[in-house]
């Protein structure tokens, strides 16, 4: 496969462009007026942001990409698909109102919001993949529905993926509540006895009572828990840990595979932020400050190759000191070559999801980066 091109330009503006017109430029130069809008739906997948998270992407950034699509005479909609845990999006209704808090409005945003797999994450579509692990993926139903497909991703860190880049924000994003639990199904996690304290942190988290508090210490129930792995993030102790692990690997390959479901024979473009690159998903409901420091925008056809750009260009900057990626390098010193990922968390490696990518044939991690 021949190197994609991904466009690349920093942050910095001037008082002839600021960063929204950056943005149109950066979608415009990478070929965005290629893909035909006209009357069709357009699909802008994007992280609304757990209520109290304050490192989602602004509003505005999704306001130029849907103005953009009807400036090119599409259809666009916002939409992100329900979550596995206790949260403010575990629902539709939950869902729009943090979309709505978070300042994702039709008012704000010039289009609207769809949570793409309805009032409680069952709306799907099984969508047939020639992948080695998901032979059927189960899609939100609007994302589907769909003529073109846009991602906006927030690039930051992921206490499991690794990264939270263009595919996880494909690949798991669209997912329904059962696509998310296939995903997920090989993580599922055991508490180590002697490390528990009894605090509750991992029950208060799940929504499928999983975690169970007895003589003042925690078990859980693998007949009930999906394997989202919120808890293992929520204890305090880090007494609770993944029972196998090559599911890291396994999430990573079924990532890709549902990716390669969702962008597969249709017009599809990605866009990707790195900024408040935090050490979490913005599934969390606080974030942690940033691990190193706002590097660009940039755009792609090729998501894989994407990725591939935006890990590159993160580990070739310095950490943030007070960062728990700081904190990290300077406890355990830097010996991961400059892997600011697998550092920030060591159970994590991403190289897995891009490697599966590039072998179903989604993608090439092979790029040129063109600034602009």
């Amino acid at each position: 496969m021949d190197k994609a091109n991904v466009y690349f330009t920093t942050f910095k503006a001037t008082e002839h462009e600021n960063l929204l017109q950056k943005l149109h430029r950066l979608m415009k130069t990478a070929g965005f007026e290629q893909i035909d809008f006209q009357n069709k739906y357009a699909a802008i997948k994007i992280h609304f942001g757990e209520y109290g998270n304050l490192a989602f992407l602004r509003p505005n950034y999704a306001r130029v990409v849907a103005d953009y699509i009807k400036e090119l005479g599409g259809k666009p909609f916002l939409t992100d698909c329900n979550t596995l845990y206790v949260g403010s999006r575990k629902n539709a209704l939950d869902h729009l109102d943090t979309a709505y808090m978070n300042g994702f409005s039709p008012l704000q945003t010039g289009c609207h919001v769809i949570i793409a797999d309805g009032l409680k994450g069952t709306d799907d579509v099984k969508v047939p993949v020639e992948g080695e692990f998901v032979k059927e993926a189960k899609i939100g139903r609007a994302i589907m529905d769909a003529d073109v497909f846009i991602t906006l991703t927030h690039f930051k860190g992921h206490e499991a993926a690794g990264f939270g880049g263009a595919l996880k924000n494909i690949g798991m994003g669209c997912g329904s509540f059962e696509g998310k639990k296939e995903q997920h199904c090989d993580g599922r996690p055991s508490v180590d006895r002697e490390k528990c304290i009894g605090c509750g942190a991992c029950s208060k988290i799940c929504a499928h009572d999983a975690p169970v508090i007895e003589n003042k210490k925690a078990m859980i129930d693998h007949n009930r828990c999906v394997g989202c792995a919120r808890c293992i993030e929520m204890c305090p102790v880090k007494a609770i840990t993944p029972d196998q692990r090559d599911s890291v690997k396994m999430l990573n390959y079924k990532i890709a595979e549902y990716s390669l479901a969702v962008c597969k024979d249709r017009p599809c473009f990605h866009i990707s932020l790195i900024c408040d690159v935090s050490p979490n998903c913005d599934c969390h409901a606080e974030n942690d400050i940033p691990i190193i420091p706002d590097v660009g925008m940039l755009a792609s056809f090729d998501p894989v190759a994407l990725d591939q750009a935006c890990a590159d260009l993160c580990n070739q900057m310095t950490p943030i000191k007070e960062s728990i990626l700081g904190q990290n390098i300077e406890k355990y010193g830097n010996e991961e070559h400059h892997d600011h990922f697998h550092m920030t968390h060591p159970d994590t490696e991403w190289k897995s999801c891009i490697e599966h990518a590039v072998k179903i044939g989604l993608g090439t991690d092979q790029y040129d980066l063109v600034r602009i």
